[in-house]
């Protein structure tokens, strides 16, 4: 089967890969000049465990299985990653309250690795917190996620796969039985595929858009959260990740940790109408304000701005959080498309069980 794969970021990637080693002739259609350069490396870097999501949820399905597939793919093609497990505190009752709902949903999930702590526990681990109870996820981990993005790229090459850079998708038609594709840029011009994949992330309502025959009432809103982070630029303090208990629109500022040890906080939720990037150094005032809830100690002219990145969300301020839309040619009908809408978080953790889901529809 001749599949285009729309979008070389972290999923796309993972798609294009699995599509390859199964024996498809593979082609990534990328608008940018790299592999991953919008939603892909403008994140934590984390390996999610699973405990945040509803039962049944497309989210709570694939990072759980994807988490688990992800480690496995990281030891065998030598990607650095670390287990370095994570701590959600509680600083009060109403927070411990909310701790104990995530890790009984963890179990519901089949989160391997979930151990409720009291304060004086928590501690013993991280002596700089301030928490009455905490959630330990041993299975939570980091990840270097542009080296894994090049071992997927690695990966997909050495099954005969190929990336266009620098060429956008502006169109997609079926027609006798094969979907036309139009492209502007490097390589434009129009090519005939069996199967095409929409994993343009920030792009993939508008691509999803340019194709006449897929109706239009299936494409959701998009919301756009910019998550804001900030360097510490003091000696490391914590060893694991430190999560404080969620908010709307995200998983609450957090200690992120990279592979060196270096500390970050972030993201917030900053609710946006166009992508952009910079990070307002004024909001290191709420930064502190947070933090210092579990960590009273962390001292003024200690954080300093970092990057950000734009959550491609289903939903806005204040509604239930959407979730993860794979629409696929049993939902809507038409041979060989397969649509991914709202691939946030957990996105990278589950990139490898969402590649499997989308290049089984297309080849049942």
């Amino acid at each position: 089967m001749q599949m285009l794969v729309i979008g070389a970021g972290v999923v796309g990637l993972a798609v294009a890969r699995t599509a390859a080693e199964k024996g498809h002739d593979i082609v990534v259609a990328e608008a940018a000049n790299a592999i991953g350069t919008g939603v892909s490396s403008r994140n934590s870097e984390v390996i999610h465990a699973g405990m945040y999501y509803p039962t049944g949820s497309v989210r709570a399905r694939h990072c759980v299985a994807g988490r688990r597939m992800l480690y496995a793919f990281c030891a065998s093609h030598g990607v650095p990653h670390k287990k370095c497990g994570k701590l959600i505190v509680a600083t009060n009752e109403a927070e411990r309250a909310k701790v104990e709902q995530i890790a009984a949903q963890g179990k519901v999930n089949g989160v391997e690795g979930l151990v409720m702590l009291s304060g004086e526990e928590a501690r013993a681990l991280e002596p700089a917190l301030n928490c009455s109870a905490a959630l330990l996820s041993s299975e939570t981990g980091i990840v270097d996620a542009h080296g894994y993005m090049l071992a997927l790229r690695g990966a997909l090459e050495d099954s005969g796969g190929a990336i266009a850079f620098n060429t956008s998708v502006t169109g997609a038609v079926r027609q006798d039985g094969q979907w036309i594709v139009s492209f502007s840029g490097s390589d434009a011009g129009d090519m005939a595929f069996d199967a095409v994949i929409n994993c343009g992330g920030l792009s993939a309502q508008k691509i999803a858009r340019t194709m006449p025959d897929y109706p239009p009432a299936r494409v959701p809103k998009q919301v756009l959260a910019k998550g804001n982070y900030f360097t510490y630029v003091g000696k490391p303090v914590f060893s694991h990740l430190v999560y404080p208990t969620p908010v709307n629109g995200g998983l609450g500022i957090h200690v992120t940790l990279d592979l060196a040890g270096r500390i970050r906080f972030g993201p917030d939720v900053e609710w946006v109408e166009q992508e952009f990037y910079p990070v307002d150094p004024a909001r290191a005032n709420a930064f502190y304000a947070h933090i210092r809830t579990y960590w009273p100690a962390l001292k003024d002219g200690t954080l300093a701005p970092d990057y950000s990145g734009i959550r491609p969300k289903l939903t806005g301020p204040g509604e239930p959080a959407a979730d993860f839309v794979i629409d696929t040619p049993a939902r809507h009908g038409l041979p060989g498309l397969v649509q991914m809408f709202g691939i946030e978080s957990p996105g990278l953790t589950s990139s490898l069980s969402l590649a499997e889901e989308a290049v089984m529809a297309m080849e049942n």
